[in-house]
C-alpha cells in the first residue's frame, strides 16, 4: 500500500468526509503523486453556489489541494480544482461556530471559496491549526529573497 492510500484513509476519517469521500479516490489518485500524503479530505460547499445541484469534495495533501464536484441525479464527478500549494495566492480563511471557509486564488486568477463544515470545535481548530501549518509555513520557505551583490565600480 502506499503512501497516499495509507493517508487518505486515515484524513478521511479526521475529516469528517461522508462514505461517499472513497468514491472519488481514484480521482484524487490520479490527481497526486504516489508518495504524496493525503492530509484532508472533506465534504465541503461553494458558498455562492449552496443549491448548485451537487456536492464538493476538497482533498489537501502535502503538496496540492484537489476539488471534485459531484452531480446530483447521476452522481457523476467533475474535477473543479487541482493546483500546487505554491501556486495559490492570497488564501486565507475564517472560523465559524460550525466550520470554516476557506478562501484561496487559484492559478487562472478566480477567487474560489470552499465552505467545510466540521461539526465540533475540536475539529475545527485542528484544520485551522493544520491549515496555518500547510499555507502560511510553506510561504515563509517559498519567499526567502536572494542576498543583493553590491554594485562594484572600476576606475582607470
Amino acid at each position: 500500500m502506499d503512501v497516499f492510500a495509507r493517508t487518505f484513509h486515515q484524513a478521511a476519517d479526521a475529516g469528517s468526509a461522508s462514505p461517499a469521500a472513497y468514491r472519488h479516490m481514484t480521482i484524487f489518485r490520479n490527481c497526486v503523486d504516489q508518495d504524496d500524503a493525503a492530509v484532508l479530505v472533506a465534504r465541503c460547499a461553494r458558498p455562492g453556489l449552496l443549491f448548485s445541484g451537487g456536492h464538493h469534495y476538497l482533498m489537501l495533501t502535502q503538496r496540492r489541494l484537489v476539488v471534485i464536484q459531484e452531480m446530483r441525479p447521476l452522481h457523476r464527478q467533475r474535477l473543479h480544482l487541482n493546483a500546487n500549494l505554491r501556486h495559490l495566492d492570497n488564501v486565507s480563511w475564517q472560523l465559524s461556530r460550525t466550520g470554516i471557509e476557506l478562501a484561496l486564488t487559484a492559478v487562472d486568477g478566480v477567487r474560489e471559496r470552499f465552505r467545510l463544515r466540521l461539526g465540533s470545535s475540536e475539529a475545527i481548530w485542528r484544520v485551522e491549526e493544520l491549515f496555518r501549518q500547510m499555507f502560511h509555513g510553506r510561504r515563509v520557505e517559498a519567499v526567502a529573497p536572494a542576498p543583493r551583490r553590491a554594485a562594484t565600480l572600476a576606475f582607470s
